[in-house]
C-alpha cells in the first residue's frame, strides 16, 4: 500500500507533538520526516537549554502531551536520578520543577517510543534546516531535496529583534543581544554592573542564571510599564469555574475578570485560580472577539496578561526577590532615553513613566525584549521563500502566521492550502490562547487529525477536536 509523507518543519515541542499524535492516531502506512537542525527532537528553544536555573514554569504533573495522560511527564521525571539531585526542583507541597532541559529529554523519547509502537508508521528526524520551498519540494541546507503529501510549519520563535536604539551598538562587548548564546553568560564579572531591557520571563531566566553565577553587582532591569511576572501557585487548591459572561469587548471582560477574582477573594481563594480558568476557556474567549477588540487587548491589556498568566517558577520567584530584599535588583518602569560608549562601557539613560531620568554606567546590557513576531515571515529561510511565493502570509496582529479555523495557512490573498498547516504558537493570532501547554499539545492532536483527514487516512476519532 502506498504511504503518505507528511514533512514537519520544525522539532520542538510543537513538531515533536505532531509527529506523536500522528503516529498515534493513524492506522495506515505513513512516513513521517521532521527536519530539525538540533541533534536531538523535543528541545526547541525552550526545552534545549541546558542552564540548569531554567526550570519549567508549572509542576511537572500539568506537563503532557495531551489531556489523557495527565501527570505522564511527572512519573517519568520521579524516576530519573535527577530528581534526587537536583533538591531545589522539589517543593514542600511535594510538586517538582524540574529543569527544562528533562522535558526535551522526555519528548525526544516518547518520540522515538512512539516509532517503536506504532510500525505502521515510519518516524525519522532529518538533522538539517529548510532552506527554501521550490516547485512542490522542499529544500534541505544539507542539499536534499524531499517531496511531501503535506507540509506542517512547526515554527519556533524567532530571535529576538534588537530595538533600533541599540543597532548602533550591535558589535559593542557590553552589549548582549542574545544571552542565550552558549558562554555568553558566563563572561560577566561577579561585580559586574549589569542592565536588563524587559522584564518578562526572558529577563526572569537571566536572573536566575545570573545567581548560579554568584553575581552580587548592581542589577537593574526595565521596560515600560517595569511589570514581573507573577509566580506560580504551591500548594493545593480548589478549581474556579467562571460565572458565564457573553461581553463583546475586552473591557467588559477585564471588569468581570476583576469581579470574579474579588468574589474568589471572598473564599480564600488565591487570583492565579481564576486566571486558570479564563485561559481554558482563552479560544473562545479570543474568538468571540472582533478583530478591532483584539487590536484593542494588544495594546492595552497585552503585557497585563502576559505577566500573569505565564508565571514562572517558585524557585525563580524566590531568586528575584532575594535580589530586590537585598537591594542588588532594581525594576523600573522606563524606557531608554540615550546611550553612548565609553570605553568597553555603556552608559544608558532612563526615562521613567514619572519623567524623571536616571543615569546608569554599565558593564552589560543584556536584551530580553522577546521574539520579534511582527518578522516572522523574514526570520528562516524557508518562511522567506513561502513568503516571496505568496503561500504565506504574517498575521494582522503581528504573532505569526494567518491561518484559517483548521489551521491551513492562508496564502496573500485569504486563501487556505489544505496541504500548508501551522501548528503551535505562529497560529496563535486565530486561537489566541496557544503559547503555553496544555494547548499546544492539544492543537497537535488537532492538527494531526486534520491533517489524517484531509488525506483520508483512518484515524483514532476518539481524538478530542480543537476548540473553534
Amino acid at each position: 500500500m502506498a504511504r503518505s509523507h507528511i514533512i514537519i518543519v520544525g522539532g520542538g515541542f510543537s513538531g515533536t507533538a505532531l509527529a506523536i499524535h500522528l503516529a498515534r492516531q493513524s492506522s495506515s502506512p505513513l512516513l513521517i520526516t521532521v527536519v530539525e537542525p538540533r541533534e536531538k527532537l523535543g528541545g526547541g528553544v525552550a526545552y534545549s537549554t541546558q542552564e540548569p536555573a531554567h526550570r519549567i514554569n508549572v509542576p511537572a504533573s500539568r506537563m503532557q502531551l495531551s489531556g489523557d495522560e495527565q501527570g505522564a511527564f511527572d512519573r517519568w521525571y520521579r524516576q530519573q536520578p535527577e530528581c534526587s539531585l537536583d533538591s531545589v526542583a522539589h517543593c514542600a507541597d511535594g510538586s517538582v520543577y524540574p529543569q527544562r532541559g528533562l522535558f526535551g529529554r522526555y519528548l525526544a523519547e516518547q518520540f522515538a517510543l512512539a516509532a517503536e509502537q506504532h510500525p505502521q508508521v515510519q518516524l525519522r528526524h532529518v538533522q538539517a534546516s529548510a532552506a527554501a520551498w521550490e516547485g512542490q519540494q522542499l529544500l534541505l541546507s544539507n542539499g536534499e531535496m524531499l517531496q511531501g503529501d503535506v507540509l506542517a510549519l512547526a515554527i519556533s520563535h524567532p530571535p529576538p529583534s534588537l530595538p533600533r536604539a541599540l543597532q548602533p551598538f550591535a558589535q559593542h562587548p557590553a552589549l548582549i543581544a542574545n544571552p542565550w548564546q552558549p558562554g555568553v553568560l558566563d563572561a560577566i564579572e561577579p561585580d559586574a554592573a549589569v542592565a536588563i531591557m524587559g522584564t518578562g520571563l526572558s529577563m526572569a531566566d537571566v536572573v536566575a542564571s545570573l545567581g548560579t553565577r554568584h553575581h552580587q553587582g548592581p542589577l537593574t532591569a526595565f521596560s515600560r510599564r517595569g511589570q514581573l511576572s507573577r509566580a506560580n501557585l504551591t500548594g493545593e487548591w480548589p478549581e474556579w469555574t467562571l460565572a458565564p459572561q457573553n461581553a463583546p469587548g475586552v473591557r467588559l471582560w477585564l471588569h468581570h475578570i476583576r469581579d470574579e477574582v474579588a468574589r474568589a477573594a471572598l473564599q480564600q481563594l488565591p487570583w492565579q485560580r481564576v486566571l486558570d480558568d479564563v485561559r481554558a476557556q482563552g479560544q473562545t474567549i479570543w474568538q468571540s472577539l472582533p478583530l478591532r477588540e483584539q487590536q484593542r487587548f494588544v495594546r492595552h491589556l497585552r503585557s497585563w496578561w502576559d505577566v500573569h498568566r505565564y508565571r514562572i517558577a517558585p524557585q525563580v520567584s524566590a531568586e528575584i526577590t532575594r535580589r530586590q530584599q537585598q537591594g542588588s535588583l532594581q525594576v523600573l518602569a522606563a524606557r531608554l532615553h540615550a546611550i553612548t560608549a565609553q570605553g568597553h562601557q555603556l552608559v544608558i539613560i532612563l526615562r521613567t513613566r514619572q519623567g524623571e531620568t536616571e543615569t546608569r554606567l554599565l558593564d552589560h546590557l543584556i536584551v530580553t525584549t522577546g521574539p520579534g513576531h511582527d518578522a516572522l515571515t523574514q526570520s528562516q529561510p524557508l518562511l522567506r521563500s513561502l513568503s516571496e511565493q505568496g503561500l504565506i502570509r504574517g498575521d494582522s496582529l503581528g504573532f505569526g502566521l494567518d491561518v484559517d479555523l483548521e489551521s491551513h495557512a492562508l496564502d496573500s490573498q485569504g486563501q487556505p492550502n489544505a496541504r500548508l498547516l501551522v501548528v503551535g504558537p505562529a497560529a496563535r493570532a486565530r486561537f489566541g490562547e496557544l503559547m503555553g501547554l496544555p494547548q499546544v499539545a492539544d492543537h497537535a492532536a488537532a492538527v494531526a487529525q486534520q491533517i489524517l483527514k484531509e488525506l483520508h487516512i483512518a484515524h483514532d476519532e476518539r481524538c478530542r477536536p480543537y476548540a473553534s
